[in-house]
């Protein structure tokens, strides 16, 4: 018996949609990281980007449990003396809804080259419009 493994030159993508609204951002951040990594396939290599191409719409219409609307806090650093800028969930939401999700599903992605190549993939929008129908997208129902 031999182990398989896939050769990045013969990996076949698709692009797949997903409609994130009305849905949490946790459920929505789990299905797109496992898409990018290519887990759902049977020729999953950890070692070789599988993963498919993940378009997020309706960002701006994601949803969170609990407080973490008030409470949850996103930090970043200015790299000078006194830079650290704080905003909370719904201020990321105001501003730039896109990066909540960025943020939520590539920190589920490795932490080396392979993860950025595959969060280069991933496509997120505030609104139901994307420019990618041209690679005709599978869209697929979270929740189900």
């Amino acid at each position: 018996m031999k182990t398989f493994y896939a050769k990045p030159q013969e990996v076949e993508r698709e692009w797949i949609l997903i409609d994130a609204a009305d849905q949490v951002l946790g459920k929505v951040a789990v299905e797109a990281a496992t898409i990018l990594r290519g887990k759902h396939k049977p020729q999953y290599t950890p070692h070789v980007d599988t993963g498919d191409f993940v378009i997020i719409v309706n960002a701006d219409k994601i949803r969170v449990s609990g407080k973490k609307a008030t409470e949850k806090v996103y930090y970043r650093h200015t790299l000078y003396t006194g830079g650290l800028k704080a905003e909370t969930f719904e201020e990321a939401m105001a501003k730039h809804p896109e990066r909540i999700l960025e943020h939520a599903i590539k920190g589920m992605l490795p932490k080396n080259t392979l993860g950025r190549q595959m969060g280069m993939k991933l496509k997120v929008y505030a609104g139901p419009d994307h420019p990618h129908a041209a690679q005709k997208p599978r869209e697929i129902k979270l929740g189900e």
